[in-house]
Protein backbone atom coordinates (compact mmCIF):
# COMPACT_ATOMS: atom_id res chain seq x y z
CA UNK A 1 0.00 0.00 0.00
CA UNK A 2 0.74 3.78 -0.75
CA UNK A 3 2.16 5.94 2.29
CA UNK A 4 -0.51 8.86 2.55
CA UNK A 5 1.21 12.59 2.67
CA UNK A 6 -0.56 12.84 5.73
CA UNK A 7 0.99 9.76 7.32
CA UNK A 8 4.32 10.91 5.97
CA UNK A 9 3.83 14.80 7.16
CA UNK A 10 3.05 12.90 10.86
CA UNK A 11 6.03 10.83 10.96
CA UNK A 12 7.99 13.45 10.36
CA UNK A 13 6.43 15.79 12.48
CA UNK A 14 6.66 13.23 15.22
CA UNK A 15 10.64 12.17 14.57
CA UNK A 16 11.36 16.16 15.05
CA UNK A 17 9.32 16.34 17.99
CA UNK A 18 11.48 13.53 19.10
CA UNK A 19 14.94 14.80 18.49
CA UNK A 20 13.66 18.35 19.96
CA UNK A 21 13.06 16.27 23.21
CA UNK A 22 16.01 14.21 23.80
CA UNK A 23 18.45 17.24 22.83
CA UNK A 24 16.38 20.00 25.03
CA UNK A 25 16.40 17.56 28.20
CA UNK A 26 19.90 18.16 29.13
CA UNK A 27 19.27 22.00 28.85
CA UNK A 28 16.34 21.80 31.28
CA UNK A 29 18.67 19.88 33.35
CA UNK A 30 18.05 16.19 32.94
CA UNK A 31 21.87 15.01 31.47
CA UNK A 32 24.39 17.54 30.56
CA UNK A 33 26.14 19.05 27.72
CA UNK A 34 30.01 19.82 27.80
CA UNK A 35 32.78 20.23 24.87
CA UNK A 36 33.62 17.12 22.99
CA UNK A 37 37.70 16.05 23.99
CA UNK A 38 38.83 17.96 21.30
CA UNK A 39 36.47 21.70 21.97
CA UNK A 40 35.37 20.91 18.71
CA UNK A 41 31.36 20.94 19.39
CA UNK A 42 29.27 19.56 22.15
CA UNK A 43 28.34 16.05 23.28
CA UNK A 44 26.96 14.80 26.67
CA UNK A 45 29.18 15.51 29.39
CA UNK A 46 29.90 11.62 30.46
CA UNK A 47 32.67 12.98 33.12
CA UNK A 48 30.39 12.67 35.80
CA UNK A 49 28.73 10.06 35.99
CA UNK A 50 26.27 10.96 38.85
CA UNK A 51 22.32 9.70 38.78
CA UNK A 52 20.95 12.46 36.85
CA UNK A 53 23.34 11.61 34.28
CA UNK A 54 23.01 7.57 34.48
CA UNK A 55 19.36 8.26 34.32
CA UNK A 56 19.53 10.45 31.36
CA UNK A 57 21.79 7.70 29.63
CA UNK A 58 20.15 4.52 29.90
CA UNK A 59 16.92 6.51 28.77
CA UNK A 60 18.63 7.70 25.79
CA UNK A 61 19.80 4.32 25.05
CA UNK A 62 16.58 2.62 25.28
CA UNK A 63 14.41 5.28 23.83
CA UNK A 64 16.75 6.14 20.80
CA UNK A 65 19.27 3.23 20.08
CA UNK A 66 17.76 -0.33 21.55
CA UNK A 67 14.14 0.22 20.48
CA UNK A 68 14.86 2.21 16.93
CA UNK A 69 17.28 -1.36 16.60
CA UNK A 70 14.32 -3.48 17.45
CA UNK A 71 11.99 -1.65 15.00
CA UNK A 72 14.55 -1.81 12.25
CA UNK A 73 15.70 -5.24 12.83
CA UNK A 74 11.90 -7.15 12.79
CA UNK A 75 11.24 -4.18 9.68
CA UNK A 76 14.15 -5.70 8.09
CA UNK A 77 13.50 -9.52 8.79
CA UNK A 78 9.66 -9.16 7.36
CA UNK A 79 11.02 -7.56 4.05
CA UNK A 80 13.87 -10.30 4.04
CA UNK A 81 11.52 -12.96 4.35
CA UNK A 82 8.91 -11.42 1.51
CA UNK A 83 11.90 -10.72 -0.85
CA UNK A 84 12.84 -14.58 -0.12
CA UNK A 85 9.20 -15.56 -0.92
CA UNK A 86 9.24 -13.38 -4.36
CA UNK A 87 13.03 -14.88 -5.27
CA UNK A 88 13.21 -10.67 -5.83
CA UNK A 89 16.60 -9.48 -3.96
CA UNK A 90 16.24 -5.72 -4.47
CA UNK A 91 19.22 -5.00 -1.45
CA UNK A 92 20.63 -5.73 1.47
CA UNK A 93 18.22 -6.03 3.87
CA UNK A 94 20.75 -6.37 7.18
CA UNK A 95 23.13 -3.57 6.20
CA UNK A 96 20.76 -0.66 7.48
CA UNK A 97 20.90 -2.07 11.12
CA UNK A 98 24.21 -3.45 10.71
CA UNK A 99 25.22 0.56 9.67
CA UNK A 100 23.91 1.20 12.74
CA UNK A 101 25.42 -0.92 14.87
CA UNK A 102 28.50 -0.06 13.66
CA UNK A 103 28.59 3.62 13.67
CA UNK A 104 26.39 4.15 17.06
CA UNK A 105 28.01 1.04 18.86
CA UNK A 106 31.30 2.54 19.83
CA UNK A 107 29.68 5.94 21.09
CA UNK A 108 26.70 4.13 22.80
CA UNK A 109 29.48 1.64 24.91
CA UNK A 110 31.77 4.46 25.41
CA UNK A 111 28.43 6.59 27.34
CA UNK A 112 27.62 3.58 28.70
CA UNK A 113 30.83 2.90 30.32
CA UNK A 114 31.28 5.96 31.63
CA UNK A 115 28.14 5.72 33.42
CA UNK A 116 29.61 2.95 35.85
CA UNK A 117 32.97 3.93 35.71
CA UNK A 118 35.62 7.25 34.85
CA UNK A 119 36.65 7.42 30.92
CA UNK A 120 39.24 10.14 31.92
CA UNK A 121 42.13 7.96 31.41
CA UNK A 122 40.95 7.26 28.18
CA UNK A 123 43.02 10.16 25.91
CA UNK A 124 40.65 12.95 24.42
CA UNK A 125 42.02 11.93 20.67
CA UNK A 126 40.87 8.60 21.38
CA UNK A 127 37.10 9.51 22.79
CA UNK A 128 36.79 11.82 20.18
CA UNK A 129 36.77 8.65 17.37
CA UNK A 130 33.30 7.16 18.59
CA UNK A 131 31.44 10.41 18.63
CA UNK A 132 33.25 11.05 14.88
CA UNK A 133 32.07 7.88 14.00
CA UNK A 134 28.30 8.31 14.98
CA UNK A 135 28.12 11.68 13.16
CA UNK A 136 29.15 10.09 9.76
CA UNK A 137 25.94 8.04 10.02
CA UNK A 138 23.34 9.97 7.65
CA UNK A 139 26.10 9.82 4.91
CA UNK A 140 26.71 6.42 5.58
CA UNK A 141 23.12 6.16 5.41
CA UNK A 142 22.61 7.86 2.17
CA UNK A 143 25.42 5.64 0.82
CA UNK A 144 23.78 2.46 1.84
CA UNK A 145 20.53 3.39 0.41
CA UNK A 146 21.17 5.14 -2.70
CA UNK A 147 23.59 2.30 -3.32
CA UNK A 148 22.13 -0.70 -2.05
CA UNK A 149 19.44 0.02 -3.86
CA UNK A 150 19.02 -1.08 -7.84
CA UNK A 151 16.97 1.47 -9.14
CA UNK A 152 19.18 4.15 -7.23
CA UNK A 153 22.02 2.78 -8.42
CA UNK A 154 20.96 2.45 -11.97
CA UNK A 155 20.24 6.05 -11.96
CA UNK A 156 23.29 7.17 -10.24
CA UNK A 157 25.63 4.70 -12.76
CA UNK A 158 23.71 6.24 -15.85
CA UNK A 159 23.96 10.04 -14.40
CA UNK A 160 27.94 8.88 -14.08
CA UNK A 161 28.66 7.18 -17.05
CA UNK A 162 25.51 8.10 -19.64
CA UNK A 163 24.55 4.69 -19.99
CA UNK A 164 21.34 3.45 -19.25
CA UNK A 165 21.43 -0.39 -17.20
CA UNK A 166 19.61 -3.21 -19.11
CA UNK A 167 17.50 -5.19 -17.10
CA UNK A 168 17.20 -8.81 -18.01
CA UNK A 169 13.72 -9.29 -19.18
CA UNK A 170 11.68 -11.75 -17.96
CA UNK A 171 8.80 -13.42 -20.95
CA UNK A 172 5.97 -13.02 -19.45
CA UNK A 173 4.05 -14.22 -22.75
CA UNK A 174 0.73 -16.68 -21.96
CA UNK A 175 0.36 -19.48 -23.64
Amino acid sequence: SRLQWSTAVSMMVFAWLFAAFWSVMPLLGWGEYDYEPLRTCCTLDYSKGDRNYVTFLFALSIFNFMIPGFIMLTAYQSIHQKFRKSGNYKFNTGLPLKTLVICWGPYCLLCSYAAVENVMFIPPKYRMIPALIAKTVPTVDAFVYALGNENYRGGIWQFLTGQKIEKTEVDNKTK
